[in-house]
Formats: structure tokens, C-alpha cells, sequence
């Protein structure tokens, strides 16, 4: 099985520019990419988006989800079992609240639904506790909740690279250029994830293949995709 990004986005009900940062920050990496720059996933990377974003609607940041991702298979397995029982909950739930339509249309007697939306809070915040004590002891979770929270990294992200844009025509292997360079890679580091240079050689190259990341970057200005890329290219030489 391979999805495109669009198809695995309307499987799991999420926007492609979720699964596009998910990518970008290294949470779950696209399977393949190909030569026009889309995405594809393959059934382990959508069950790693599956758990991923069950652990999300659990209410756990992205920082805390990473480590949960590496967790060994039986931990990961129990995540997704987990996630079907509060599937089957909330099913259990509109299957009450549909016999509650139909007993008002017909005019009968009113059903109590078996589940409550409260119970369904319950299942979240059991299953987020578990989690938490499962992890909560574990170096790579620790060292998540020191990471930037997601909002103000996004903000770096973008002071990054207007900074980029207003040296558009500059020779990538410039000083200045070359420290933006480690800029961006020290940024990556902090808030999300070890970024080597091999990463940062396969983000450069996606800057440019991508045409969805090459139009928001170059929304800072055209040609600060192609900037990045290169000046990328030299650094990681």
C-alpha cells in the first residue's frame, strides 16, 4: 500500500499542511519522496501518523509525542490498541446519539446513549496519564519538554528565513549566508529534533523539490528557496 500525501491526509482526517509539518519537523517522515517533489506513505508511516495523531487528540504537544514514537514496538502496538477503543467509544456514542434522533422522529420514548461525551474525556485523559507515566521518566522525554513550545518555534522559523530573503543575490557560500545556515540548523535542533548534516542536506534539497515548501519560502521573497538550498548545499559539504 502507498497513499499519496493527499490521500493519506483524507484517510486520517487531517489537512496535507499537517502531515507536511509533521514531515518537515521530522515527527513522520514521508516513506518515499519522488522525483516531482510529493510525498507518499506506506502502512508503517501511516500507522506511525495514526499514533501520532491519536496521542495529539489525547492532548499531548508535539514534543511530547516524539519520544512515544520511538517507543519499542509492544508500547507502540498498545498506542494503537488504545486508539481503537476510543474509536469504538465514540462510535458507540453516535450510534446513541443517532437512536436519539430516531425516537424523536418517531416519536417514542427517548434512549439514554450508553456513552457520554464525558466518558469519552475519561478514556482521553486515562490514556494520556498512562502515556505520561510510561515516558515521563525517559531521558529523550525530558529532554522533548525543553525543546521551544511549537508556536514561538514557528516564529523563529519565519524570522529565519525573512533573514534568508534579504540576502536573495547574495553568493550562498557568504559568511553571513553561511551563518544563517547554522542558524537554521541550531533552530531545528532546539525545537524539534538533532538535526545532522546529513538531515540538513536532505531539507535543503527539499526546499527546492517541494513546490509547496518552495512557495512558502519564497513568499519571504522569490528565489530565497533556491537561496537556502544552495547556501545548504555548501555548508554541508
Amino acid at each position: 500500500m502507498r497513499l499519496s500525501i493527499g490521500e493519506a491526509a483524507g484517510l486520517l482526517g487531517v489537512s496535507v499542511r499537517t502531515l507536511r509539518y509533521y514531515d518537515q519537523i521530522g515527527l513522520v517522515k514521508a516513506s518515499q519522496v519522488g522525483e516531482n517533489g510529493y510525498r507518499y506513505y506506506d502502512r508503517p508511516a501511516i500507522a506511525l501518523l495514526q499514533q501520532a495523531l491519536f496521542y495529539r487528540e489525547l492532548g499531548l504537544s508535539l514534543k511530547e509525542v516524539g519520544p512515544l514514537l520511538q517507543a519499542p514496538e509492544e508500547t507502540r502496538a498498545a498506542a494503537l490498541r488504545a486508539h481503537r477503543e476510543l474509536l469504538l467509544l465514540k462510535r458507540e456514542q453516535l450510534d446513541g446519539l443517532l437512536r436519539l434522533v430516531d425516537d424523536t422522529l418517531g416519536g417514542t420514548a427517548m434512549t439514554k446513549p450508553n456513552v457520554t461525551q464525558a466518558d469519552i474525556d475519561a478514556a482521553k485523559t486515562a490514556y494520556a496519564e498512562e502515556a505520561r507515566a510510561r515516558w515521563g521518566h525517559t531521558r529523550a522525554w525530558k529532554e522533548s519538554q525543553e525543546k521551544a513550545p511549537v508556536p514561538e518555534a514557528m516564529e523563529q522559523a519565519e524570522a529565519i528565513f525573512a533573514a534568508f530573503a534579504a540576502l536573495r543575490g547574495s553568493d550562498p557560500a557568504a559568511p553571513e549566508v553561511q551563518a544563517l545556515v547554522k542558524q537554521w540548523q541550531d533552530h531545528i535542533t532546539a525545537s524539534h529534533y538533532t538535526c545532522t548534516k546529513e538531515i540538513l542536506a536532505g531539507l535543503g534539497q527539499m526546499y527546492v523539490g517541494d513546490e509547496r515548501f518552495a512557495a512558502h519560502l519564497d513568499s519571504h521573497g522569490p528565489g530565497t528557496a533556491r537561496l537556502m538550498a544552495d547556501a545548504i548545499a555548501v555548508y554541508c559539504k
